[in-house]
């Protein structure tokens, strides 16, 4: 699956056929990404979206070195990605950073965000081999700008993440983040711990940073409406696999996949006629056991013979632009409707 004809660069990450695989205690491996591939250009915004247990988050941490690659590779600006061990990471993949689910549990409580915020920088320094690398009043005052940038006060710096709302604590791990210097974030459910305008201001931020910096963004969520407006384009995932990708327009308006119609028509619409979203019929196979041939096939209401049998691979369809993708027995051989 390669970018869109709109992004001309090289891919600044280059995601290919990675697998991660849990072992079980008497049961086969639960294969959370079964041969996943994915590109992100430089300042891109990508949606990555599905259902919980579809492989969201282990694809995020797969990016970052976070979960083992059983199968596959992960190259951000050239650089491997290899996983995350005791000893200190590649310089050049510094610029790669994430923002997890929880600040509270990616923030230490015992140390006051300025001196948290300060040691990335200090990690930025050697690693660009600066020299400094210890904390001055230089690196402190980048962490003020890094919180400043993120709309908290000067006066945060000095302050311990208990002493935060949830949205500010959020904010003072995209700072965090931002003192590296990054070239690409990775969000896992950023705003999903939030309340409604906590999660407005946190999603504009993370948007508004990737277009004024140039800071490619991969946003996790289960939430489409949140990554309709933020994004680029959108990247629908189910039980290991991708089953579709484009543009939010695409998306959104002629999506191919029955999976993707579904999760759209689970949306709720604020249209006043009071209709309630159709909800997803069936359950989630197991990871560890997927269905032969196409594995949405078992809750799929269009699935022919076909979809039981052969598993579908992620290719181009008919009525559709470069860099959407579907994987669909059924959408490939048929031109989109309007949704």
């Amino acid at each position: 699956m390669s970018v869109p004809a709109d992004h001309p660069t090289a891919p600044l990450l280059r995601v290919e056929d990675v697998v991660v695989a849990y072992p079980r205690k008497g049961l086969p491996p639960m294969r959370a990404l079964a041969g996943v591939g994915l590109e992100i250009a430089p300042g891109e915004v990508v949606g990555i979206v599905g259902e919980s247990g579809c492989g969201k988050s282990t694809l995020a941490r797969a990016i970052t070195g976070l979960a083992p690659v059983r199968a596959g590779s992960v190259t951000f600006d050239g650089t491997p990605v290899g996983t995350m061990g005791r000893r200190r990471r590649a310089p050049g993949l510094l610029p790669l950073q994430m923002v997890f689910q929880d600040p509270n549990a990616s923030l230490n409580p015992r140390r006051t965000i300025g001196a948290q915020i300060q040691e990335v920088v200090v990690a930025r320094e050697r690693a660009q081999g600066a020299g400094r690398g210890r904390r001055d009043p230089e690196t402190a005052r980048e962490a003020v700008e890094a919180l400043r940038r993120v709309g908290l006060p000067d006066g945060a710096a000095d302050k311990y993440p208990h002493e935060f709302s949830g949205g500010q604590r959020q904010r003072a791990a995209i700072a965090r983040a931002l003192a590296s210097r990054p070239k690409m974030i990775v969000a896992d459910e950023p705003v999903s711990a939030l309340d409604a305008s906590a999660q407005a201001a946190v999603a504009n931020l993370l948007r508004d940073l990737s277009r004024e910096e140039g800071i490619a963004l991969a946003f996790i969520s289960h939430d489409l409406a949140v990554v309709g407006a933020l994004a680029d384009r959108v990247v629908v995932m189910y039980l290991g696999r991708i089953v579709e990708t484009g543009t939010v327009e695409q998306i959104f308006n002629a999506p191919r996949h029955p999976y993707t119609r579904a999760l759209l028509a689970a949306v709720p619409v604020p249209d006043g006629t009071g209709a309630r979203p159709r909800a997803l019929t069936g359950e989630v196979p197991d990871p560890g056991s997927p269905p032969p041939g196409c594995r949405f096939h078992p809750r799929c209401p269009l699935a022919v013979d076909r979809c039981r049998t052969d598993e579908p691979q992620l290719l181009g369809a008919p009525g559709t632009t470069e860099g959407s993708d579907v994987a669909c027995w059924v959408a490939q051989t048929q031109e989109p409707a309007a949704v």
